[in-house]
């Protein structure tokens, strides 16, 4: 009987041993099927960069429309388009869509058109037509968070393409932000009005949002000083009463600022907020920086509490997918979130948009997996990849791409498939490196 129980157990053993192994044979053959997927995305994606971008200059448009089968381009960029087009760039060459030299030579030309564009301070205007010229019926304004995104892009070309490096730096040194910054308050102001002569009388106070980008950039760059990290808002002070929830939380020191850590909740879960509760606020600097492995216990973590409760909202709204942020419309463009993750949360109407996925990549890669499919089945994939956005409980799509998001969803891939490739070159410069302290020391009260 005992040598019959013996023999038993060996059977089982063995049988869970090539069950484990046939596991993780499927599973490693998922994960080999998903890295192939997305390269497959970013391919059709990035031919949106080569159809919409001006040869002549390298400024991509903005946006392209497809109603009814008609093409309508709208031909004119921003800085945060530009960056989006040097940062898919690299992207595209890192996954071998394109050869290096055409790599080096596209950003070539888009860094000559730079050096010819007029500028305030070293800071670009808004918007540019693609064909190089300033419009000048409107986006006459210089904005902290467009500029910064191309600064960003700047020093990452710089790093890839070191033979770059010299006209890069040269670009990212003359843009001067103190010109934006207000020392009183130590915040910056949103932007500058060169029609009126005015800074913005806003500030942007909040932490978790993307200007956090700029603020480390210019931290960085040495235009503002370091305490300037410590003086934005994690949550707006309790006796703002307005506000979506009253905050609690400790009051932490940091080179001698108080900061109040404080922390909203939903669903038992703990988070920081952004302003309005949408994916691209609180995920897109992490294009760049590497705050999942730098601020595991701060930015990194409310990233992760960020997507996991993108997913909660969703689901409690039975929607059959999620990815809240601003994007196109049918009729434009508006701003959606997962309302209750900010401040003074955007609208939600059912909206869904595939950028706010690939934003998560890193964070919930099986959940992205599965909502890509699920948004693939709303009809919302064609010739350059996802569509902007499409509602789910309408089933109405957007058939609209937009240079930035599409800019999101390739940088997300290639950092995904090539092990955080633009973060570890954007970390490789200078600027970066200067205050990576900032992103370590910090611990919010969401643990």
């Amino acid at each position: 009987m005992k040598k019959l129980m013996n023999v038993v157990i060996a059977s089982v053993c063995i049988l869970f041993t090539v069950c484990s192994a046939t596991a993780a044979q499927a599973s490693e053959h998922n994960q080999a099927a998903f890295q192939n997927d997305l390269k497959a995305i970013a391919k059709d994606t990035y031919s949106y960069f080569s159809d919409y971008t001006d040869p002549r200059t390298g400024l991509t448009s903005d946006t392209v429309r497809l109603p009814n089968g008609k093409v309508e381009e709208a031909k004119h960029t921003s800085p945060t388009n530009i960056s989006m087009y040097l940062l898919s760039t690299i992207s595209a060459q890192e996954m071998g869509f394109i050869s290096r030299k055409e790599a080096v030579q596209r950003i070539q030309t888009t860094l000559h058109t730079l050096n010819s564009l007029k500028k305030w301070n070293g800071l670009f205007y808004n918007w540019y037509n693609t064909d190089g010229s300033l419009k000048t019926d409107w986006g006459q304004f210089i904005s902290q968070v467009d500029n910064s995104w191309l600064t960003a892009g700047l020093m990452t070309a710089g790093q890839s393409y070191k033979e770059l490096y010299p006209q890069t730096s040269k670009i990212v040194k003359a843009m001067d932000y103190k010109t934006l910054y207000d020392p009183e308050v130590g915040q910056f102001r949103g932007g500058y009005d060169v029609v009126t002569g005015k800074l913005t009388e806003h500030h942007y106070g909040m932490f978790y949002t993307e200007p956090r980008l700029g603020s480390y950039i210019a931290i960085g760059k040495g235009d503002v000083p370091r305490d300037h990290w410590w003086k934005m808002y994690r949550t707006l002070p309790p006796e703002w009463d307005w506000q979506s929830q009253i905050p609690e939380g400790p009051t932490a020191e940091y080179d001698g600022v108080s900061v109040f850590e404080g922390h909203y909740e939903y669903k038992g879960v703990k988070y920081v907020p952004s302003w309005g509760g949408s994916m691209f606020e609180g995920l897109m600097p992490g294009l760049v920086l590497n705050e999942k492995k730098y601020g595991k216990n701060a930015l990194g973590l409310n990233n992760e509490r960020h997507v996991q409760l993108q997913m909660a909202f969703a689901k409690e709204k039975g929607y059959r997918a999620w990815g809240f942020s601003p994007a196109a419309t049918p009729e434009g463009y508006s701003e959606f979130a997962a309302t209750p993750l900010g401040t003074s949360g955007y609208k939600d109407d059912g909206t869904v948009t595939a950028h706010a996925s690939f934003l998560a990549l890193d964070y919930a890669p099986a959940a992205v997996r599965k909502n890509l499919a699920e948004l693939r089945k709303l009809h919302v994939y064609g010739k350059y990849g996802f569509y902007d956005s499409v509602n789910v409980k309408s089933g109405e799509v957007a058939k609209a791409y937009l240079a930035l998001d599409q800019g999101m969803i390739m940088v997300s891939i290639a950092n995904h498939v090539k092990h955080d490739v633009i973060r570890n070159y954007f970390h490789q410069d200078p600027i970066a490196e200067k205050p990576l302290d900032l992103l370590k020391r910090e611990e919010f009260s969401i643990k």
